[in-house]
């Protein structure tokens, strides 16, 4: 479907632009795929990846301006929305920055693109966004309403609009492995809390989610991928095990297991193999066939957190994967 289409993803330079445009371009023919972000210098150390690659653009802006959005979005098919504050201690502390950011940029991507025509939008959300307790998370909760709630707000315009929500993103910037990686020369690793637990997903099984729900998407649907846990003392006992743990406390707005779905959310989710599909009640969605297809409803009450998972990261998975990345 990406063949001969232009491709668009906000925040491009971040951990996932960069996994999704090299998966786009290895596997896929676009005419144009376009890295939309604030970041020059970024953009300028990404485009050294990627020499002699004609299909690739640069385009410096920031989703807070809507006419910047509207010049970059002439022309675009897809978007994958990805742009975010997402440090949860920075949102609290810079809560107008955040909600400018992930509202009002939420909002102003939603404009552009069914202004300029766009087929078909993907805006990222994380687990925080379901029962939100901090700031990140409601900014988050309240784009993941914007952009199902969209799909009416669209009109004749033909644009659809959904929603991919995932957890932590192993050895993204601004993750805890990363944080463990450097600390652990000290000799002590900070632990928030020795229970604490959280979902863990890879960087090209957050893209792959990503081009599944294009595909799949009819307008309105949150997607989840099935995704192991971890306890935080045992991923930081696999990357550091000569370390000591000293714990810390939990920072502000920091939670102490994750969640994907709610209890609220089941009455609008089905079950699939390898995801879950919330559905949206405006208008009759999550009663739409085409939109179920093959999914089972969950049972009433049921929750997706981190500490109830059926799935937990094997013995050997995490070191596994910190070898494929030159980083153990």
């Amino acid at each position: 479907m990406f063949d001969a289409s232009n491709i668009l993803v906000t925040g491009g330079t971040g951990s996932f632009g960069n996994e999704f445009v090299r998966h786009i371009l290895k596997n896929y023919n676009p005419k144009k795929l376009i890295v939309f972000s604030r970041d020059e210098m970024k953009q300028w150390e990404m485009a050294k990846c990627f020499p002699n690659e004609s299909r690739l653009r640069f385009f410096i802006g920031d989703v807070r301006d809507k006419d910047r959005l509207y010049r970059a979005l002439s022309g675009v098919d897809y978007v994958v929305h990805a742009a975010a504050t997402k440090i949860v201690p920075t949102a609290e502390y810079n809560p107008f920055e955040c909600v400018k950011t992930n509202v009002i940029g939420a909002m102003n991507v939603i404009d552009a693109t069914i202004d300029q025509k766009v087929k078909k939008v993907i805006a990222l959300s994380t687990d925080k966004a379901s029962s939100p307790i901090n700031l990140y998370g409601a900014t988050k909760l309240a784009s993941d309403k914007l952009f199902t709630a969209s799909n009416a707000y669209a009109g004749e315009h033909g644009t659809r609009f959904s929603v991919v929500r995932y957890g932590n993103v192993m050895g993204s910037r601004g993750s805890v492995i990363p944080f463990f990686i450097e600390k652990r020369e000290t000799g002590e690793l900070p632990i928030t809390d020795f229970r604490m637990t959280r979902f863990l997903i890879t960087l090209p099984e957050a893209v792959n989610t990503v081009i599944y729900a294009f595909k799949e998407m009819v307008g309105s649907e949150i997607f989840v991928r099935k995704i192991p846990s971890i306890k935080i003392s045992d991923l930081a006992n696999s990357i550091a095990p000569d370390c000591t743990l000293k714990e810390i406390g939990l920072r502000p707005g920091e939670k102490l297991h994750e969640q994907l779905i709610s209890s609220d959310e089941s009455a609008f989710t089905y079950e699939f193999e390898d995801y879950f599909k919330i559905l949206s009640p405006l208008n009759g969605w999550n009663s739409c066939k085409k939109r179920i297809k093959s999914g089972e409803k969950v049972n009433e009450g049921f929750v997706y957190t981190s500490d109830m998972n059926k799935d937990w990261l094997k013995n050997g998975s995490l070191e596994k994967w910190l070898k494929d990345q030159n980083n153990y």
